[in-house]
């Protein structure tokens, strides 16, 4: 309880910054989100394709969208990557600016067409975090918000653990959001709660089924774009 009212006034107390003009100028976005997807072993592709489809219809969403907008500069910026093992991750779409509906509707799309890159390797949640830090510094849009939105669907077996990685973005100020897949690790989403998902207003949302997993990423997508929305640190789909 304790942990939970600690994020919850850190979100408060950011919710409560008041953007200085340099921040609204355009260009600037409310957040920077990496949004990085499981391509692991364990993810055959019938499984590859629940999660394609999944982003691909929460970004075709009217609410997603609408959360965008009513965002203090109402943009995002978001990119995506793969990721398996420690030294195993590969960023498939390139930082993009999100403001409207043709650019929303062009992020899908891409989605839609972006490769499988990745096949096996174990599964490195620090990888996919250490990895997503780097990313940061090449985005060409500026925000006081970075979020780095990890799914799996199991815990680190490879890499060093995921609470150092986690520790480390959290010192460099960045969220970490998780979306954990419990079809195959039924107390995955103890992994992700307690070595995974930390900083300032950080959730997860758990899905017990691939097959659910487009409703919990469209979720996830309103709690973690909306501008300083503190939302309930668990949801399950």
């Amino acid at each position: 309880m304790a942990r939970m009212m600690t994020r919850r006034t850190a979100a408060a107390t950011l919710a409560s910054v008041v953007l200085t003009p340099e921040v609204r100028a355009d260009g600037n976005v409310d957040v920077q989100l990496v949004l990085a997807v499981d391509t692991s072993g364990s993810v055959n592709r019938e499984r590859f394709e629940l999660q394609r489809l999944g982003y691909v219809a929460a970004f075709r969403t009217a609410e997603v969208l609408k959360t965008i907008k009513r965002g203090q500069t109402g943009a995002v910026a978001i990119t995506m990557t793969q990721w398996t093992g420690p030294a195993q991750q590969a960023q498939v779409i390139p930082w993009s600016r999100i403001s409207n509906e043709q650019e929303f509707a062009a992020f899908a799309k891409a989605i839609e067409d972006a490769p499988r890159r990745l096949f096996g390797g174990g599964t490195s949640i620090s990888g996919a975090i250490d990895h997503a830090r780097t990313l940061f510094p090449a985005c060409p849009y500026p925000s006081i918000r970075r979020t780095i939105d990890v799914s799996g669907d199991g815990a680190t077996n490879r890499g060093r653990p995921s609470y150092a990685a986690r520790d480390d973005a959290v010192a460099d100020g960045i969220t970490i959001n998780g979306l954990p897949i419990i079809a195959l690790e039924r107390d995955l989403d103890d992994h992700y709660r307690e070595q995974v998902i930390g900083g300032p207003g950080a959730f997860m949302v758990v899905t017990e089924t691939f097959e659910n997993f487009g409703e919990a990423i469209r979720r996830k997508l309103i709690q973690e774009l909306a501008w300083w929305r503190a939302g309930p640190e668990i949801v399950r789909v």
